[in-house]
């Protein structure tokens, strides 16, 4: 079986619900339903279509956008937690679709952060820019991203001028965006790479006065001069330009160069491995999924689309050894329970106030387990995404807790949105296939939740122990129906109401539920 050939059998529930978890932030009840028995290649399809552009976030005090006006120095703060807590529902609220979770991997590769750049006008730009290229051609990602406001303030770009070359988006675009470290470029390539890199600056920043944004290129700030480069790039010979589009002829010449060290293409592979299978790339992996991922990726001239395409319906990924190697990431975990439940925020044009209590939660939570989105720590992104131990760093003595208290706020409806309970226990049971049998009601929630299979012993352990506290499992079938014939009749409700809340809360708080 060659690991990226695909797996063309019809998709069980645990396999879709794996599929989706890995592919967008994970799966309602709906989509569990509706798509059980299809294909990877019809679900993959549906997840690679394309999806209109979310509206701009709204100011609550105006119900008008704010990121196409001038920079309000007074409100930037609660601006900037706006856009964020906008994204958060953007990935709560998504159809099937794969673009809030590129947005993200992207948010970690071609990084960026709010803290830095200090203008929530330029970061909901630089958010819409990922979106926009998301699944797209990577040569024209990398020259936009290359020429983007927030990019060019985060790494300096803005101050690379002719003479008086600023070095560090030279480096980070080869170090970090394209060849990586193993691309062998020299330090004589990053001054090169510079001086192609002269002339671009940013329009607007923090401006009060205008609500233009934009990049512009000036030649007389421009190295005209002739660029050479290393061995590792072939000795290519950038020929200097001058006049008003010189830059972007340096600029597109210096990406295909780039593009052309076989480095790249694997680079790249490799990040989106790590990002939806696993941060451990075998030898086995390497020559037989990334290698090949990564040739594709050249023939299909650096389209991110179909790579994305091949990576999610091969065998490999679909290898039953490889679920629950990935830790959730606190955006993982968040946003998926709340899909979980079935919930969904507002329509901003008709609720904007619950829209942002909803959106503020979820970021709030998701910055206190440390995954502050639009706010990497540093170039390199999260930790978890880069150093040893990979996701393993999710997970610490305070994060532990947080993730626990998060999930019982929801389950116990100590959580309420709207000044109503966000979760509704019984009324979930009530979609299950067969809720008064307690041992199919648990292998129905261990399926649609955790991210491993349950054996018989784990199975036999959660229904007579923490469901039923060692009651015989044909009274949980009289409670039930009995509860079902008379809802209202609040005796026979709470009977099977805190035991399913109970149930809840332990699942949630397993080892199982935090990976996917």
């Amino acid at each position: 079986m060659a690991l990226l050939d695909p797996f063309t059998q019809p998709l069980t529930s645990a396999q879709l619900s794996y599929l989706l978890r890995r592919a967008t932030f994970g799966p309602t009840p709906d989509q569990l339903k509706s798509l059980t028995g299809q294909t990877a290649a019809q679900v993959v399809s549906a997840l690679l279509a394309d999806r209109a552009t979310p509206a701009p976030p709204l100011n609550p005090t105006t119900n008008k956008t704010f990121v196409d006006q001038p920079f309000d120095m007074v409100n930037a703060g609660k601006l900037q937690t706006y856009v964020k807590a906008w994204w958060a529902n953007q990935m709560l609220n998504q159809p099937l679709a794969l673009p809030e979770k590129m947005t993200l991997f992207w948010s970690n590769h071609f990084v960026t952060n709010d803290a830095t750049v200090n203008d929530y006008r330029y970061m909901y730009r630089y958010n819409a820019l990922l979106r926009q290229y998301a699944l797209g051609n990577f040569k024209t990602f990398v020259i936009a991203i290359t020429q983007d406001p927030a990019m060019l303030r985060f790494l300096n770009g803005n101050q690379n001028v002719a003479g008086t070359a600023n070095e560090n988006y030279a480096r980070e675009l080869q170090e970090l965006f394209t060849t990586g470290r193993n691309g062998g470029y020299t330090e004589d390539d990053v001054r090169a790479a510079a001086k192609v890199l002269t002339g671009w600056t940013d329009i607007g920043y923090r401006d009060v006065t205008s609500a233009v944004i934009s990049t512009v290129y000036r030649a007389n700030r421009h190295d005209a001069t002739t660029k050479t480069f290393s061995a590792a790039y072939a000795k290519t010979v950038i020929q200097g330009r001058t006049g008003d589009t010189g830059g972007l002829a340096e600029l597109s010449d210096l990406v295909d160069m780039l593009l052309a060290n076989p480095e790249t293409p694997r680079y790249i592979c490799r990040k989106l491995y790590r990002w939806f299978i696993n941060s451990d790339i075998t030898a086995d992996v390497e020559s037989n999924f990334i290698q090949p991922l990564a040739l594709l990726f050249q023939k299909r001239n650096y389209e991110i689309k179909p790579v994305v395409s091949a990576m999610l319906q091969s065998q490999h990924f679909f290898d039953e050894t490889l679920r629950g190697a990935v830790i959730k990431s606190p955006t993982d975990l968040v946003v998926g329970t709340f899909r979980f439940w079935g919930l969904q925020a507002p329509d901003p044009l008709q609720n904007l106030a619950g829209f942002y209590q909803v959106g503020s939660y979820i970021y709030a939570r998701i910055r206190e387990q440390q995954q502050d989105i639009l706010n990497p720590p540093n170039v390199f992104g999260w930790t978890p995404y880069y150093q040893t131990g990979y996701y393993q760093q999710w997970i610490n003595s305070t994060t532990l807790g947080l993730r626990g208290f998060f999930a019982d706020a929801l389950t116990t409806n100590a959580l309420k949105l709207n000044n109503k309970p966000v979760v509704d226990v019984l009324a979930y049971a009530k979609t299950l296939s067969t809720p008064s049998d307690p041992a199919k009601l648990i292998g129905d929630l261990t399926t649609q939740l955790m991210g491993v299979s349950f054996n018989q012993s784990q199975t036999d352990f959660l229904t007579d122990t923490v469901l039923l506290n060692s009651i015989p499992r044909y009274e949980w079938a009289e409670e039930w129906l009995a509860y079902v014939a008379s809802p209202n009749d609040a005796t026979k409700k709470q009977a099977v109401q805190l035991k399913l809340t109970a149930l809840l809360q332990y699942l949630f708080r397993m080892a199982e539920y935090q990976v996917i």
